[in-house]
């Protein structure tokens, strides 16, 4: 198949508009992950499948969304993000529509593997679309982009909830597969291929490579591996806190706890917990990326990874507090978030944009990787004691900060000054 011709910028906006865009899909695929806890319980209420069980639904959605993302991105390099996203509107409804009416796991497992594929062809699009538009601001449009999948749900959490106690999650998983399968399918006949303005530069405290990278080439350095083992580790306790929110309340006596929202209305803590969290993992994506565009990616990643494995000690030691404990979810979302806005970046930075949908869908395999331990904080909480699970979880991401600082930086810095001095040396 030809290659599609990139069309024209048509205007400095243009790329903002495809940003948006790009953040509209992200925000409609969201629920597919950030919206499973609320299923979790109804459906183990009336299957009695075990929650181990269901669990592992959402840890083979996870590694199918992102380990196929690296394919996903290389469609994309190659024929453009339209038919991707199409395809992956169709794919990402399909798999809820199957949930709604799955009788065993086999079923259950099947329809995660779906939307897992159709999750992963809208994700890995638009996020390289990002780093495309915008090589003069790419922490930002990354973090952007990020916020969608990140915060789109907490538009919805009130209404999933709502509708699963009126109707059912049967009927729940149904509507909202085919209303934001349509509208992702709408959005895709608009998006274009990438062709940012001419003479934009990188922010000034960024370092990139002259070089463009294939996805093999990627592969075999040393500084996208140690890249990579730093996203599993951060990564793993925000999927945990993500997976498993609902049953930690349930096991807290918090779920059903009526609270008073700004006075406004009063919710079920779990409810009013999980739109919060979904707020603060959306807003940290582009605040983050937009601060690492000018302190530069370690730095950030410094502060922020620490400031996760300190909220999920916060969470050991106080949780039982209901105040407490939505206080300290909500600075382990804002504290994790950042991952998918900052690590595209550094990627993009460290190896190219030629190939960046890709090499970024590459590096983005590592969330899969990292779902592979949420069945484990379910074992390690038998019984219903956390601390176990939050302790681990919070000396990972304060190590991996410190790693991130001492170890990554000065090695990326090299890479990409060995890569430009071949450049500059004609090779």
């Amino acid at each position: 198949m030809e290659q599609i011709k990139p069309h024209d910028t048509r205007g400095a906006g243009f790329r903002w508009v495809q940003l948006i865009l790009g953040i509209v899909c992200m925000a409609l695929i969201a629920n597919l992950q950030y919206g499973w806890t609320l299923f979790v319980n109804p459906m183990e209420a009336k299957n009695h499948w075990g929650l181990s069980g269901i669990q592992l639904a959402f840890s083979v959605f996870v590694l199918v969304e992102t380990w196929l993302v690296p394919v996903e991105g290389w469609l994309v390099d190659k024929f453009g993000p339209r038919p991707v996203i199409a395809g992956g509107a169709v794919l990402a409804a399909l798999g809820w529509i199957i949930n709604s009416y799955a009788n065993s796991l086999t079923e259950l497992y099947a329809a995660a593997v779906i939307a897992g594929v159709g999750a992963g062809c809208v994700y890995g699009t638009c996020v390289g679309n990002a780093l495309k538009w915008f090589p003069d601001k790419r922490g930002l449009a990354a973090g952007l982009t990020a916020a969608g999948f990140g915060a789109g749900a907490a538009l919805t959490v009130v209404p999933i909830a709502s509708m699963i106690q009126r109707s059912g999650y049967e009927h729940t998983f149904f509507f909202f597969g085919v209303l934001q399968g349509v509208f992702i399918f709408v959005i895709a006949l608009f998006m274009v291929i990438p062709s940012p303005p001419k003479c934009v530069a990188p922010a000034p405290r960024i370092v990139t490579t002259k070089v463009d990278y294939s996805t093999m080439e990627m592969v075999r350095t040393p500084v996208f591996w140690v890249t990579y083992a730093l996203f599993v580790a951060v990564a793993a306790g925000g999927l945990m806190a993500t997976a498993q929110i609902g049953p930690i309340a349930k096991d807290y006596g918090l779920a059903n706890l009526p609270m008073n929202f700004l006075g406004l209305a009063t919710l079920p803590l779990l409810t009013l917990t999980l739109a919060i969290d979904n707020v603060a993992n959306g807003f940290t994506r582009p605040l983050c990326g937009f601060i690492s565009d000018w302190i530069g990616r370690e730095n950030t990643m410094l502060a922020v990874f620490s400031g996760e494995g300190l909220a999920l000690l916060g969470l050991m030691q106080f949780g039982h507090s209901p105040i407490a404990f939505m206080t300290f979810a909500a600075m382990t979302f804002l504290c994790w978030g950042e991952i998918f806005s900052i690590f595209p970046a550094l990627c993009a930075d460290t190896f190219g944009v030629k190939n960046a949908a890709a090499n970024a869908g590459t590096l983005y395999t590592a969330k899969g990787t990292a779902s592979l331990l949420v069945p484990l904080a379910s074992v390690l909480s038998a019984g219903g004691n956390w601390d176990l699970v939050f302790a681990v979880a919070a000396a990972i991401a304060i190590v991996a900060g410190v790693l991130a600082k001492l170890v990554l930086a000065p090695m990326r810095k090299r890479c990409i000054d060995q890569a430009n001095a071949r450049v500059a040396g004609g090779v």
